[in-house]
């Protein structure tokens, strides 16, 4: 299994992508075939060779097709179907990007996967060749700065309005601040930031914090792995108010109690490591 990321070159582009990362299961490896993507609020552009076959099962709701395809913020755990080998290119974006890089094309913004997003219409023909073996230094800068090249004549019609410029200091300031302190630190109604969040990222404030929370958590079981966790004190760091909270929230947010999760560790960081 080879896989990386790294983040583009471009500050500008930066902006707007959180990193190009890149993935090769080939027949020889052994892996997890229906590995779980958990809620995230970012989304990912997809790139793959034309006839390679995908597959998600979201919201008990199978989406297939072919190539490249755009995977939107998903609220819901998304099974991924992964038993034939593949190679794919990977675009994260960073959360609220697309309203600023597609403002006119009408997409939905959660729970779905796009084959042909309008936005990149005239790019779709000229993506770049994706190889089987890209793992090499030199190998992985080259597909960054191809990438780079790719997608820079996307900031040519970049929207920024007061709904992404606020939205964007929200996200800055969640790293460190609770909801409640928004208004005060930003000089602006509750309502108004909620409202501006919303349209920009589809998310309420609160849907984003526990899909950021949940994220934090899964990457900290990641990187304890071994003897099973004390869930009080696993509570206790992520804010919950007590055991029985936070296995509630994970059987909500995953499907599966802690203690289930980490019989089957079949999660994508599980199965393929930090690498999306």
């Amino acid at each position: 299994m080879d896989n990386w990321k790294q983040p583009p070159f471009d500050p500008e582009l930066a902006k707007y992508v959180d990193c190009y990362w890149y993935l090769h299961k080939s027949a020889s490896d052994i892996s997890h075939n229906h590995p779980k993507l958990n809620p995230s609020p970012d989304a990912h552009l997809i790139l793959a060779p034309a006839d390679q076959p995908y597959h998600y099962t979201l919201n008990e709701t199978d989406m297939q097709g072919c190539g490249s395809h755009l995977l939107l913020p998903n609220t819901a755990t998304a099974t991924l179907h992964h038993i034939d080998p593949f190679v794919v290119l990977g675009i994260k974006f960073k959360v609220g990007a697309l309203y600023s890089l597609a403002p006119a094309s009408n997409l939905p913004l959660l729970d779905d996967v796009i084959d042909a997003p309008e936005f990149l219409s005239g790019r779709m023909p000229l993506i770049p060749r994706i190889p089987t073996k890209a793992t090499s230094t030199d190998a992985i800068n080259t597909l960054r700065e191809t990438l780079d090249d790719w997608l820079r004549p996307l900031l040519t019609s970049v929207y920024e309005d007061k709904h992404s410029q606020l939205t964007r200091d929200v996200i800055v300031l969640l790293d460190r601040i609770d909801i409640e302190a928004l208004s005060q630190q930003l000089h602006c109604a509750r309502r108004t930031i909620e409202r501006s969040f919303r349209r920009v990222t589809g998310l309420t404030l609160k849907q984003y914090v526990t899909l950021q929370t949940l994220d934090q958590l899964l990457y900290y079981l990641h990187q304890h792995q071994g003897s099973p966790p004390d869930w009080a004190d696993v509570a206790a760091k992520f804010g919950f108010s007590d055991q029985p909270h936070l296995i509630r929230y994970l059987k909500t947010a995953i499907s599966s109690t802690p203690g289930g999760y980490l019989k089957q560790r079949d999660l994508t960081i599980d199965v393929y490591g930090d690498f999306e």
